[in-house]
């Protein structure tokens, strides 16, 4: 590939890196990714030579620094609503997205509003981003009655802060990438 690409950009220049962040940005092309759906699914991608190839690597750098960073974005400032609750009552989770309304109701207590439209939009897979770490996070029950009452020790209400933080940095990364991705589609 590399090989390919100099000769056909006729630009030495281009390394291996270059090439794999372009292939990143080529990758998250939604054109791209409808255009070759099926040939996706069954064998590895064969990746075309779009126009301007630096801006396509820098799209890939800016994609993969989001993706693998994810932890230290900032946190994007979604509006938390704290009800209050009765004494010596531990709130429900709930874990439930309300992209219509652009909320996350986390439990009985605690909202976070304010999440963007486009934020819903950047999917993992076949789920929203924010949709997956709802799903994560939630508490099941094991069905094998042993493992239920040894080991079935995960409560949401012990990690809901670093839910919290975690969603408002996933919230980051999703506004991002989409604007990305909006802007590869433009070209």
């Amino acid at each position: 590939m590399l090989e390919h690409s100099t000769d056909y950009y006729k630009d030495s220049t281009i390394t291996k890196l270059d090439i794999f962040h372009y292939t990143y940005a080529v990758l998250h092309n939604p054109a791209y990714r409808t255009k070759y759906e099926l040939n996706l699914k069954r064998e590895f991608p064969r990746l075309p030579f779009y126009d301007d190839f630096h801006q396509w690597v820098n799209w890939g750098k800016q994609l993969m620094d989001l993706h693998i960073n994810y932890e230290t974005v900032e946190p994007y400032p979604l509006k938390r609503i704290d009800l209050s609750l009765a004494t010596n009552r531990t709130p429900k989770a709930k874990l439930k997205a309300d992209a219509a309304n652009g909320s996350i109701i986390l439990d009985d207590v605690t909202t976070l509003e304010g999440v963007p439209k486009i934020a819903w939009e950047y999917r993992l897979g076949n789920r929203c981003a924010l949709e997956w770490i709802l799903d994560q996070y939630k508490e099941k029950k094991p069905k094998d009655p042993t493992i239920a009452e040894k080991f079935n020790t995960y409560r949401f209400a012990d990690y809901k802060e670093q839910v919290i933080d975690l969603l408002q940095r996933v919230c980051t990364v999703s506004v991002e990438t989409m604007q990305i991705i909006q802007q590869i589609e433009v070209l």
